[in-house]
């Protein structure tokens, strides 16, 4: 599973998606998890064409048409950084991920953040200042394909502490790399 590469000046260069479905914690995860290995992090809500925002704060799902150009934008983003780089995306299917992998033109690490639909209702519903409603989360499970073991993937329980969560995928990194 080696996603990183050399950079110029001989640093490694590695890129990260950090996936799940609305309120499984891309965000924390991801921030958290580029401070532990020295990276960026990109929440790829920022991303989103306004009319995306718009769409999902109405409550209506988004088509595959209408996340297209978002998906570009974060394949965009991962090929043009120059440090370590995670962006949070759900990437909820595996057309969505083959997409990110060819825009990013490199090789990418999904870390697929996996709770069950209590738990994430819980997180959503305490969430404040966010467009996306709870009521579009039984959508974005029925879209939900888990990456296959064919797939550059890490994979972890989501129902735990935030400090076990990112020493998972710490531990699963480090192992990846030994």
């Amino acid at each position: 599973m080696a996603v990183s590469q050399p950079r110029s000046d001989g640093a490694e260069l590695r890129r990260f998606v950090v996936m799940g479905v609305s309120g499984c914690g891309k965000s924390s995860v991801g921030s958290a998890i580029a401070a532990r290995i020295g990276g960026i992090y990109v929440d790829g809500d920022d991303l989103h064409p306004p009319a995306n925002v718009a769409r999902m704060s109405a409550g209506i799902p988004l088509t595959d048409a209408d996340r297209w150009p978002w998906l570009d934008k974060v394949g965009q983003c991962l090929a043009l950084a120059n440090e370590t780089a995670l962006i949070g995306c759900s990437a909820l299917k595996r057309i969505y991920r083959n997409r990110i992998r060819e825009v990013a033109g490199a090789p990418v690490c999904f870390i697929h953040l996996a709770g069950t639909r209590e738990t994430i209702l819980r997180r959503l519903e305490a969430r404040r200042e966010h467009f996306m409603p709870s009521a579009l989360l039984d959508s974005q499970f029925a879209a939900l394909e888990p990456p296959g073991a064919d797939e550059r993937a890490i994979t972890v329980d989501i129902d735990q502490p935030l400090d076990a969560v990112v020493a998972a995928i710490i531990a699963a990194l480090e192992e990846d790399q030994s």
